[in-house]
C-alpha cells in the first residue's frame, strides 16, 4: 500500500497494511479538523482519532476510503484470513450490518459504543462494510 495513512480525493481515509512484519505506526496525521493514528502489521491494525478509539482488527488489515457520519462508517478492507474488526460507534444504538452487499442483521452497541463484526478475507480480494443507524 505504501502510505500507511492517507487522505483520499473524496475527503475518506485510508489506512494500514496487513503484509507488514513488524509494528509501523503514523501518529498526529491531520485529517478534516482532527489527529488521526494508525498502528499495523500483521498481527493487529488501529486507528485513533483525536487519542479516541474508532477502528481495530485482529488480524491486521488494509482498510480503504473509510467513511464516517453521523450515521455510521463505510469502507472497503483487504486481509488475508478470518479477521474480527471492531468499531468505535455512539453508545446504546442499533446498527445495521451489510458484509460485501449482503446484511449480516442488526446490533446494538452497549455504553462502550464498540460494535464487532467477523469478514472472512482472503489475500488479493477486497469487501466492502457498512454500518448504518438502524
Amino acid at each position: 500500500m505504501g502510505e500507511l495513512l492517507r487522505t483520499e480525493n473524496d475527503g475518506s481515509v485510508s489506512f494500514g497494511d496487513y503484509t507488514l512484519s513488524e509494528k509501523k505506526k503514523v501518529e498526529d496525521f491531520p485529517h478534516a479538523g482532527d489527529l488521526l493514528k494508525v498502528k499495523t502489521y500483521c498481527d493487529i491494525t488501529k486507528l485513533e482519532k483525536n487519542g479516541m478509539f474508532v477502528y481495530e482488527s485482529v488480524p491486521g488489515t488494509t482498510v480503504k476510503n473509510f467513511k464516517e457520519n453521523e450515521g455510521g462508517v463505510e469502507f472497503t478492507v483487504s486481509g488475508d484470513k478470518e479477521t474480527q474488526i471492531t468499531l468505535g460507534l455512539a453508545d446504546d444504538t442499533v446498527y445495521e450490518i451489510e458484509v460485501d452487499g449482503e446484511s449480516t442483521g442488526a446490533v446494538q452497541t452497549g455504553l462502550g459504543g464498540k460494535l464487532s463484526v467477523s469478514v472472512s478475507l482472503a489475500a488479493g480480494k477486497e469487501v466492502s462494510v457498512k454500518v448504518v443507524k438502524a
